[in-house]
């Protein structure tokens, strides 16, 4: 394992967040409210970044894949909204020369990657950054997850990064700690959940807690144990950005909660390391 030095030595930032429901964020959905409030004010708890990675939960690859288009144009991953959702722009540069650093990073630790010179930006980046920085003025990129989706895998693509949080780097874990698209409140009420209560609770004591990396790492690798796990997430890859995170952040060890609210009716967190 990699180690990195103390958090007051550290000039990256790491994130993970829910990115909401589609273009619904960012199209006025009061179900959204409380995360759009969170995501203006977020870039207030950190220095402004000199570059942004975000590891989307909607690109997976068959291996590490890295956005390295210089201009990526935006890729309109989802279907059946209004016009304006369509009308959407974030004319954000990438970062090409990152990029090529960041898959060479990852060879070195025998991880195998790609560059992608083609792809645009999903939703899990332009969705959160139209609200964070709306001057879409920070180079950006994105880093897939690798078809499988296995915990450890993805735990292994942020240990080997570690030494990148050297520099005024952001890396936004974007999925959702509650992803069951049968179970989201679409009316504007808010009922209580026990089933996604106890996993958010478990959630939050894994990655806020007191204990040591091996073991926060072992509850993560097997965070099917947790309760409700697969009502909460039929299929993880809206968690797996949490677990790059955390491998990312290595032995600081424990994030912060800083979001404990509803979206579309149900209660999602947001953690910062």
């Amino acid at each position: 394992m990699k180690t990195t030095g103390n958090h007051s030595d550290r000039k990256g930032s790491i994130i993970y967040f829910s990115h909401g429901g589609g273009p619904l964020p960012l199209l006025g959905d009061q179900g959204h409210a409380a995360m759009i409030k969170f995501m203006k004010d977020l870039p207030t708890r950190f220095p402004r970044p000199d570059a942004i990675i975000v590891v989307s939960a909607h690109w997976e690859q068959r291996i590490a894949t890295v956005l390295a288009a210089p201009n990526p144009e935006l890729y309109y991953d989802y279907y059946g909204f209004p016009d304006a959702a369509y009308d959407i722009t974030y004319p954000a540069p990438g970062n090409p020369e990152l990029a090529r650093r960041l898959s060479g990073i990852l060879e070195q630790d025998q991880i195998v990657s790609r560059l992608d010179r083609e792809r645009g930006f999903d939703h899990g980046l332009f969705i959160p950054l139209n609200l964070m920085y709306p001057d879409a003025d920070i180079p950006a990129l994105q880093l897939s997850l690798v078809s499988g989706l296995d915990p450890a895998t993805h735990i292994n693509l942020g240990n080997a990064l570690q030494d990148l949080m050297e520099e005024n780097i952001l890396v936004i874990g974007s999925g959702s700690s509650f992803h069951n698209m049968k179970a989201f409140i679409w009316d504007g009420t808010e009922p209580v959940d026990e089933a996604n209560n106890a996993f958010q609770d478990w959630l939050i004591e894994t990655c806020t807690g007191s204990m040591s990396r091996e073991e926060r790492e072992d509850r993560l690798v097997h965070w099917t144990q947790a309760p409700s796990a697969r009502y909460c997430h039929p299929r993880e890859e809206h968690l797996l950005p949490l677990h790059v995170c955390a491998g990312i952040a290595g032995e600081n060890g424990a994030a912060v909660k800083i979001f404990d609210d509803c979206i579309l009716g149900k209660r999602a967190i947001a953690l910062y390391w």
